[in-house]
C-alpha cells in the first residue's frame, strides 16, 4: 500500500460529534510523532456527503467511513508501511 501522502478529514457538525473530535488529535499526534509534518498534506473539509457513515475521513482520495478512533490508528499503521 502507498504511503500517506494526504489525509483530509471531515470536519461536518455530525463526523465531528461522533468522532472526528478525537480523530483529529490522534493524526496530528501520529504526524508529529513519526516526522512526517513536511510529508504528509492533511487538511480538513467542511462535509463529504456521507453524513450517515460518519466519521469519515480520506486518505490519499480512499473515502473511509465509520473510522473509529481504533481502527484510525490500524488504518495509519498500514498505510505507513
Amino acid at each position: 500500500m502507498k504511503a500517506i501522502d494526504k489525509i483530509t478529514l471531515c470536519m461536518g457538525s455530525s463526523c465531528f460529534a461522533r468522532g472526528n473530535r478525537e480523530n483529529l488529535e490522534t493524526i496530528e499526534e501520529f504526524i508529529r510523532d513519526n516526522d512526517l509534518e513536511t510529508k504528509v498534506e492533511f487538511d480538513g473539509c467542511l462535509c463529504t456527503e456521507n453524513c450517515s457513515d460518519a466519521p469519515v475521513l480520506i486518505i490519499n482520495g480512499k473515502v473511509e467511513k465509520k473510522v473509529s478512533n481504533g481502527r484510525l490508528k490500524d488504518l495509519l499503521e498500514i498505510y505507513r508501511k
